[in-house]
């Protein structure tokens, strides 16, 4: 057996982590198993030794997998065994991913896989932010040319106290839910919601998740040390030759900054790098002539390729652009570098649908589509760390048409489900509770234009949809993405940054809020040493960008709608004691089934605290009336001497069994059935008939008796007496009523104590 090492990590008051290797997985580069309470993430690192042919990017895959066994669990469902990854898995991927792709060097194209799997967890301590630091120990110990040691902490507050990788009990009752993951020296990626923070608040909550990073980082650069430092990975970086840089900026240098200058548009811009491109390419390599029979060579005298030549020109790009925009202050389209792109926007758009909004901002365009359901429609959730299921889900859209491009169509991407998450994250806390508004709620983003910030633009529309839904939220919700360009010594602040700025920055920084407080956010940085003043100084340029925003926002649609649309369910509540909920349901659900299908209604029923919560989902208020008043009189208890008009359910020779309410159903005895003699029930009463009656008893079993008399005239010469005497069937009562006690006992319900009680008392 290898040496094993194992460190405790104290990050925090009453925190530890410990890292341990040398067990278990011991074939990977690097395998470490890092524990916080009773939750262990086993992560483990493997870099291909060989490049492949013609790669021109860095293939970083980071999977992140939680087993149900991990929480002594089974998972649910047909098939036993986890399947595809939940959003959880997908979420806590990309948390993961984003701290460390940064960190690799340009030119490094070996292939990198973490993977990452819970092997057990306690219900306080979520796994997410612990695989992040044992998969940068991992790395460390596979030698990855990587800049880390990087770390990832959580950051909640409760009572007003920050409070550093909050148990889950702590984190429900936490205004901030904040993933920061973080170098020595410097932050590299943040993502969380909030409830409404201030900058200043959101500056200081980073300054508390910082100090717990570095100790994190010391002690993963202690624990590596005392197992043995191991070789660094060997590797020959791609690198475009500076020699050729300098050719192609002398060759395409003044034709760039003429372009990088020009009137902007998404197509025009694209198209004319193409062209700057091709340009420099055939200067080098010369072109294809089929008249002249010339073909384009592979390469240059110089050995400088086709593809060398291409990055050349991407690199004279950017340098361009960055430059443009630290010496004047002039960004691609021309805008200031606090100035926000053209809005419009548009709500009620769709006519059938529950709300609607169009959210245009630029090339960004984003149509969002609000569907009210009811508590059947909730997303169920069946994971090791939380079970409650979602009443409120966004989800994200992306096809390719929205960037021009053509791609096959396919489930849902990581992008897409960590963006619909953000945008469903800034929207959450300004929704109602679910006891002033139990519906639940899918809002759908659609991307039909995109050139920046779509996630952004889709928490717009959110925001307005759910007011043109009705959804009585308290207040409107803006986003807006703040990007950075910096060469160390110059600063540039961007608001609402195109895709272009985002894609040759060094920052991309998406913050969402009302106007009294920031309510989500998510940073990737690409550089060190982002400081604090430069951080307050893009909180608070965003802060004045989501005013504007929402000032648009306001003037389309400023509140919600005072009502529904016709076409959303109305949902009714009422509370019923627990006890009655059996008998709503009825045998196999025979009652509720039949109240939803006369009434044309969806039925929800749930029990808290020993109160049954009955919910009616109906599009017309007469149909949740009719079902209501059904359901109210199946909880109604029948008190004797009062009058019902019942239906006639079944016919037997000793009286009639009569529903006077769903699912309450007494015997109307051939005694109590008309004045005299009866000889056959079947000549006074048929089955369905309506017949008005009086309780006369409830017997202590629950079982109910009816009389009809008390409605018929009484014939003249009536004796009272002489009928208690000798009962209504003369002397047959005792022989009847024993006959048929015998036949209601194989009956099972009513017959032989009826009719023994019959016989004796008549």
């Amino acid at each position: 057996m290898s040496k094993t090492t194992i460190r405790e990590i104290e990050f925090a008051p009453g925190k530890t982590i410990t890292l341990e290797t040398g067990r278990l997985a011991k074939q990977a580069n690097g395998a470490v198993v890092a524990r916080l309470g009773d939750t262990m993430v086993l992560c483990t690192a493997v870099i291909a030794k060989e490049t492949r042919e013609g790669q021109d990017f860095f293939p970083l895959t980071v999977d992140y997998r939680e087993k149900f066994s991990a929480g002594g669990k089974i998972p649910g469902g047909f098939i036993k065994r986890e399947g595809r990854p939940t959003d959880k898995e997908v979420l806590s991927s990309r948390l993961v991913d984003r701290a460390l792709r940064p960190l690799f060097p340009d030119g490094f194209y070996n292939e990198v896989q973490v993977i990452i799997y819970v092997i057990s967890a306690d219900p306080e301590n979520d796994a997410d932010v612990l695989a992040g630091v044992g998969a940068s120990a991992a790395l460390l110990l596979a030698g990855a040319p990587f800049d880390g040691p990087v770390a990832e902490v959580r950051v909640g507050r409760v009572n007003g106290e920050f409070i550093v990788n909050p148990t889950i009990q702590q984190l429900e009752e936490s205004d901030i839910d904040l993933v920061v993951a973080g170098k020595e020296e410097a932050l590299v990626m943040v993502e969380g919601e909030m409830q409404e923070i201030s900058e200043e608040e959101m500056v200081e909550a980073l300054d508390v998740a910082h100090q717990a990073i570095r100790i994190l980082c010391r002690g993963q650069r202690d624990f590596v040390a005392e197992h043995g430092v191991p070789e660094p990975f060997p590797y020959e970086p791609v690198v475009t030759p500076p020699e050729l840089i300098e050719r192609v900026r002398a060759l395409i240098g003044p034709r760039m900054a003429e372009h990088v200058r020009a009137p902007y548009d998404k197509a025009s811009f694209y198209g004319g790098i193409d062209t700057i491109k091709e340009e420099a390419v055939t200067a080098l390599l010369g072109r294809d002539d089929p008249e002249t029979g010339q073909v384009r060579a592979e390469a240059t005298p110089e050995g400088w390729t086709l593809a060398q030549i291409k990055s050349a020109v991407a690199l004279v790009e950017k340098e361009t652009m960055r430059e443009m925009i630290l010496a004047e202050h002039r960004r691609l389209d021309g805008r200031r570098l606090d100035e926000i792109r053209d809005i419009w926007a548009e709500v009620g758009y769709l006519p059938r649908v529950h709300g609607s909004a169009i959210f245009t901002r630029g090339e960004t365009q984003v149509l969002a589509s609000v569907t009210l359901g009811t508590k059947k429609d909730v997303q169920a959730v069946d994971q090791i760390f939380d079970t409650t299921d979602r009443r409120f889900y966004l989800h994200y859209n992306f096809p390719p048409f929205c960037t021009g491009e053509v791609k096959f169509l396919r489930g849902a991407s990581r992008r897409e489900i960590g963006h619909g998450m953000l945008a469903e994250r800034a929207l959450v806390s300004q929704l109602p509770p679910e006891e002033e508004f139990p519906y639940t709620i899918r809002v759908n983003a659609d991307v039909l234009e995109s050139n920046g910030s779509s996630s952004m633009a889709s928490v717009c529309a959110g925001s307005l949809a759910l007011m043109d839904a009705g959804v009585p939220i308290r207040k409107a919700v803006a986003g807006i993405a703040m990007g950075l360009i910096s060469d160390g010594r110059r600063t540039a602040v961007l608001s609402d940054i195109l895709g272009t700025e985002d894609h040759l920055g060094d920052m991309d920084f998406k913050v969402t809020g009302t106007r009294d407080g920031i309510t989500a956010c998510q940073m990737d940085i690409k550089i060190g040493g982002l400081s604090r003043e430069i951080l307050l100084q893009a909180l608070k340029q965003a802060r004045a960008g989501r005013h504007h925003i929402l000032d648009i926002m306001d003037s389309v649609l400023d509140r919600p709608r005072p009502d529904l649309s016709p076409y959303a369910p109305r949902l009714t509540q009422i509370t019923i004691d627990a006890s009655f909920i059996g008998a709503v349901i009825g045998p196999g659900g025979k009652i509720i089934q039949g109240i939803q299908r006369d009434t044309n209604t969806t039925i929800d029923i749930t029990e808290e605290d020993g109160v049954g919560i009955v919910t009616v989902a109906a599009t017309r208020e007469e149909n949740a009336r009719a079902a209501i008043e059904m359901i109210k009189a199946i909880v109604t208890v029948p008190e004797a001497g009062e009058t019902y008009v019942g239906t006639v359910r079944k016919i037997e020779p000793f009286g009639a069994i009569i529903e006077i309410l769903p699912g309450k159903e007494g015997l109307l005895h051939v005694s109590e059935l008309d004045y005299g003699y009866v000889e056959r029930v079947e000549d006074h009463l048929q089955v369905g008939d309506k017949v008005q009656v009086q309780l006369i008893e409830v017997r202590d079993d629950g079982k109910l008796r009816f009389s009809r008399k008390p409605f018929l005239p009484k014939p003249e010469g009536y004796d009272e007496s002489r009928e208690s005497r000798n009962g209504g069937r003369g002397g047959r009562g005792g022989r009847d009523g024993g006959r048929h006690g015998r036949g209601g006992g194989r009956d099972g319900r009513w017959g032989g104590r009826d009719g023994g009680r019959g016989g004796r008392r008549h």
